[in-house]
């Protein structure tokens, strides 16, 4: 038993440049960097001031950047390792290559929290801005029956709200994404490419108008919860980094992946955490901490409020709306590409990778995605979701530095484009700022997460030991 869990995939040939299980290349660095920026940008800079400046205050600006060096340190390890093993999987496929395939079923149980949940926590979201787009063009708002979850975090635990009864919006953003999903690759690519340039124009007109009107005293106090809260803050924020592995998920898929993967990942990271940091600093500037809670820390809300012109607040509540579909859209994409790589190991159900001959895309992993994604996205409401997604993100990029260890040390892996500077320096502070993260998280959190690995390892001495076939 002890030889199966400990059992490694085999490596790829350096210089091995065909396509596994019959996913077409045909991604260039471009698109790759827009899904990465894409994924990313939905998801912290729409969703995340609300839940951590009542948190961190104006020292959230901090929150980013500590967040971004983590992933930064992250990045440069993801890349080197992307280089060497260009294969679907990402975390899973890496950590299943160096550690074994006990160690690639936890990882793929973080993953699979990573995307499923972000897809279902960014579709509520999309919600409420669409609902916000509506509002200032119609002036009616939709039913709060069908646009908010039935349940609400009260103080024993998880109630009915008893004025919703699903959250409709969010339901119907799902598959929309999972049909245009259906279509093939290089079509969901394009789409998100095209989202993606109209997101960084709609932040651009944001960041312009906010400064019109900054004022600097709202940064005073700069951190009234002292370093505690910045950490914090920073250790949900981290969700909003997710898009380095939707990155690296396309490997498969991805023209030269040598080296365009290494270059999408270290292109992407550069943009987002330039728009973060400038989005949050006008945002502040704006309006002072104590105004962020709920709704009021929506860029919407902020917008109307510093220039008092509902039809501006309106281009950005489309620009959102249009946005956080392409987010939806990668999430999707990230998980059905995790059961792809799972099902070719025989890990799970061999169905779930099954190749569409037309689309060239795994028809059925989409689709059980959806299904999963389907029930969270109607009935849960977001901020339940964040902090899980963090968890997973951070322990997956744990694994990667691992892995890159792993290949460096007992591999005496040389990978033939992109080598990580400053090795053993940058993985293991890599690790160090990832554990720091963890810790900063609630206890509720990591109850939840020992709830779904007991699940995990039941399934697998149940069915994936039995079963598991490495290829």
């Amino acid at each position: 038993m002890l030889n199966q869990i400990l059992r490694r995939k085999a490596l790829p040939s350096v210089d091995d440049k065909s396509v596994a299980g019959g996913l077409l290349r045909n991604l260039s660095l471009f698109q790759l960097t827009l899904m990465g920026v894409g994924s990313t940008l939905g998801t912290g800079i729409f969703f995340a001031l609300a839940e951590t400046v009542p948190i961190a205050g104006p020292a959230v600006v901090l929150s980013f950047v500590l967040a971004a060096v983590t992933a930064a340190l992250t990045a440069l390890c993801y890349a080197e390792v992307s280089s060497s093993l260009p294969v679907s999987g990402s975390s899973y496929t890496f950590t299943y290559m160096t550690l074994g395939e006990g160690a690639a079923m936890l990882v793929a149980a973080c993953l699979l929290l990573e995307w499923g949940i972000a897809g279902a926590a960014v579709a509520v979201g999309w919600s409420s801005y669409l609902n916000d787009l509506i509002t200032i063009v119609s002036g009616q708002q939709i039913p709060m029956a069908i646009r908010t979850a039935p349940f609400v975090d009260g103080e024993e635990g998880w109630v009915l709200s008893g004025q919703s009864y699903v959250n409709l919006p969010a339901v119907v953003l799902v598959w929309m994404c999972t049909i245009l999903l259906l279509r093939g690759s290089r079509e969901s690519a394009i789409v998100n490419a095209i989202l993606t340039l109209s997101k960084l124009g709609v932040l651009a007109l944001f960041v312009l108008m906010a400064l019109l009107v900054f004022q600097q005293e709202n940064f005073v106090p700069f951190m009234p919860f002292g370093i505690e809260g910045v950490g914090a803050a920073a250790a949900i924020v981290f969700f909003s980094f997710i898009g380095l592995d939707a990155v690296v998920n396309a490997s498969e898929e991805a023209i030269n992946p040598q080296r365009n993967i290494p270059l999408a990942i270290i292109a992407a990271l550069i943009v987002v955490t330039a728009v973060y940091v400038l989005v949050a600093v006008s945002s502040l500037g704006v309006q002072p901490a104590g105004d962020f809670a709920g709704h009021q820390g929506s860029l919407t809300m902020i917008l109307q409020r510093a220039t008092d012109a509902p039809w501006l607040a309106g281009i950005l509540a489309a620009g959102a709306v249009m946005s956080i579909f392409s987010v939806t859209l990668v999430c999707l994409y990230g998980q059905s590409r995790i059961f792809f790589a799972m099902a070719r190991d025989k890990i799970i159900p061999e169905a779930l990778g099954k190749i569409n001959p037309h689309s060239r895309s795994p028809s059925t992993g989409i689709l059980v995605s959806a299904i999963i994604v389907t029930p969270l996205a109607a009935v849960v409401p977001s901020h339940m979701l964040w902090s899980m997604v963090s968890l997973g993100t951070l322990v997956t990029f744990i694994a990667v530095a691992i892995a890159l260890i792993v290949l460096r040390s007992y591999f005496k892996r040389q990978p033939p484009g992109y080598r990580t500077p400053f090795y053993p320096l940058v993985p293991v502070l890599s690790i160090a700022s990832c554990l720091y993260l963890l810790f900063n998280l609630s206890a509720t959190v990591y109850q939840l997460f020992a709830i779904w690995l007991c699940v995990t390892v039941m399934f697998y001495f149940l069915y994936s030991r039995r079963r598991a076939r490495p290829q």
